[in-house]
């Protein structure tokens, strides 16, 4: 069935009232898991990227990485690791949006541009404080001689007490903290991953295209700057997140200055981006320009296994009022409290979210530990294997091994 148009009824608040099936839609059709509408193989990777804006990274990789599932879930012709092999180096980097994320090697001008400005969230002056004197300019000359390199392979520069940042505890070595303060000044990038882990270059040779862009005229004030960055990165975060809930939270992660200048405001007063509600929620929602007349195939059916940092589900809150779906990710949580499992992931069926399951690649197999469907939700055995017999031969292995039954998940 085709999806619902979106309604353009305006309430008191002049916010676009959607109902949860018109949320759902459009949410599904946006993020690109609708049906294939992307290029097979590395163009649709590289597409992928540009589409989303930032595909979130995590290092945990019992499925395949969040950066994997992704891709996975909406590019036919690729398997695990791809993301990684057809972005980098080159198409993109690694820095912090929505936490550390991929973004488009377009967005590197503007990141390299501000991020000195942008940075104290990453307590950038505190690792120059603890860096012995002149480091941080033998690390960049280091690599800009030997690059691409992975941090282990750098000369050792000693130690360094290292940072307690929200519970995970950072480097104590001298020459990778420096990687961490390059970085972040968009000075070093990463330019792919070898068998001793990410690999790091000068820009002028991992992108080379992006490193000559600039975004800025000559001359332009520090404030002017400042406020042109912000407007930029709410803008891709707004189409990232395809409706950003004004309340904050998460999927403002990094942008609290432009919240704070009241960038967000200021957009919605030029029509920049528009102003949405969800039946049934006190929430308000920012939503790309033009949104309600995007369009994007109707869904074909496929079950989908998508990441547990899926943009899709990054706003629980939205997620939970459009879908009727409450996910958790319990990866941090005590085992004793843990619902579903270890690193549960969410089954996406047309504009539905069926089910969850929890599982691992072990030992030549995909082993799935439990699997449960929503209540009245469209989730049944010959959908699931199909699924997972995608993303296991994605992930090398041939054998899907599931349990006996799928469970109901009963609120």
């Amino acid at each position: 069935m085709p999806a619902p148009a979106l309604r353009r009824a305006r309430p008191r608040s002049k916010a676009t009232a959607l109902t949860p099936a018109e949320a759902r839609a459009f949410l599904v059709g946006h993020h690109a898991l609708a049906a294939p509408e992307l290029p097979p193989g590395p163009a649709g990777v590289r597409a992928l990227l540009a589409r989303l804006r930032c595909i979130q990274l995590d290092p945990l990789d019992p499925l395949g990485t969040n950066a994997d599932l992704v891709a996975l879930a909406r590019v036919d012709g690729i398997a695990k690791g791809d993301v990684y092999r057809h972005l980098l180096p080159g198409h993109a980097f690694e820095h912090f949006a929505k936490e550390r994320c991929l973004l488009p090697a377009a967005s590197f001008p503007w990141y390299r541009a501000e991020l000195a400005i942008e940075a104290p969230w990453w307590s950038h002056a505190e690792r120059l404080r603890r860096l012995p004197a002149g480091v941080v300019q033998k690390v960049l000359d280091e690599v800009r001689e030997r690059g691409p390199v992975a941090a282990d392979d750098l000369a050792d520069h000693g130690r360094v007490e290292p940072l307690d940042w929200s519970g995970w505890r950072g480097t104590p070595r001298a020459a990778k903290m420096a990687l961490e303060v390059l970085q972040t000044r968009c000075e070093v990038v990463v330019s792919g991953r070898g068998p001793r882990g990410k690999l790091y270059d000068v820009p002028d040779r991992a992108l080379p295209a992006a490193a000559r862009t600039r975004v800025h005229p000559p001359g332009r004030p520090t404030e002017e700057r400042v406020e042109a960055f912000r407007r930029w990165a709410l803008l891709e975060r707004v189409e990232a997140a395809g409706l950003l809930s004004r309340a904050g939270g998460a999927t403002w992660s990094m942008l609290d200055p432009a919240r704070r200048a009241g960038i967000h405001e200021a957009l919605l007063a030029e029509g920049a981006v528009e102003e949405v509600q969800v039946v049934g929620s006190t929430r308000t929602y920012l939503a790309p320009r033009g949104f309600a007349g995007r369009r994007h195939p109707s869904p074909d059916g496929r079950l989908r296994l998508l990441g547990p940092l899926d943009p899709l589900i990054w706003d629980r809150a939205l997620v939970r009022a459009a879908f009727g779906f409450d996910y958790s990710w319990e990866v941090y949580r005590p085992a004793h409290l843990r619902r579903f499992g270890w690193y549960v992931c969410p089954l996406l069926r047309g504009d539905a979210l069926v089910g969850r399951l929890d599982g691992a690649v072990e030992k030549g197999a995909l082993r799935i530990r439990a699997v449960w469907a929503e209540a009245g939700g469209d989730l049944d055995r010959p959908a699931l294997l199909a699924c997972l017999e995608r993303h296991a031969a994605a992930c090398g292995v041939e054998r899907v091994l599931l349990p006996r039954r799928i469970r109901v998940n009963r609120p």
